[in-house]
């Protein structure tokens, strides 16, 4: 199962209480606002620290610096995508099969943690904390052009084109949900799956 975030330390450790109102999740949670909002240059703690009514100081207890919160957010949509990818892989059946299990996983990933989602596109390796998240993600995107591939050549996809370009026109339909997608809408994210599905995989 992906990785749920708790109030822990990056080390494991569960920090000693802290001031009432937010822990690290619900500071989280508004700095990923803030970050999709103004930019993640733009937003300081200084910021933060109005948004939520807190003191920085406060907001220190529960992380050391602006460039933790990042990691963690990227962390969440990663942990998602990267368990996606690990269920699909231990799927019986054909290539096909695998990477419709993937791409299915994706879109309810995308619709759980649509914030997290969105800030990780808008990464462009600009720090330490975005190179890594990036290289974590060229991997992903290694990992479904290889489950391409495997279902071209068994037949089960028809497809001539470079696996590396069907997996990035795969997910830039997905990708595209971040623009305007509404979970809380009328269409579940069950539903977007199965159409999502029908349209890139149909024979």
């Amino acid at each position: 199962m992906p990785h749920l975030l708790g109030d822990r330390h990056p080390d494991g450790r569960t920090p000693a209480p802290g001031p009432p109102g937010y822990d690290q999740r619900g500071i989280l949670e508004v700095a990923v606002a803030a970050f999709n909002e103004h930019g993640y240059d733009a937003t300081s703690i200084g910021m933060l620290a109005e948004r939520l009514g807190l003191s920085k100081s406060a907001i220190y207890h529960h992380v050391a610096s602006k460039d933790e919160l990042l990691a963690l957010a990227l962390d969440e949509a990663l942990d998602g995508l990267e368990g996606a990818l690990r269920s699909a892989e231990e799927t019986t059946g054909t290539a096909a099969d695998r990477l419709a299990q993937v791409l299915r996983e994706a879109v309810l990933v995308l619709a759980d943690r649509l914030p997290y989602v969105t800030l990780l596109l808008r990464v462009r390796g600009n720090t330490e904390v975005e190179r890594a998240a990036l290289q974590r993600r060229r991997a992903f995107d290694h990992a479904v052009a290889a489950m391409v591939a495997e279902a071209r050549d068994e037949g089960s996809l028809r497809v001539d084109a470079d696996p590396a370009v069907v997996a990035r026109l795969l997910f830039g339909m997905i990708n595209s949900l971040t623009e305007w997608y509404d979970p809380a809408g009328p269409v579940p994210p069950d539903a977007l799956a199965d159409t999502i599905l029908a349209l890139a995989l149909r024979s």
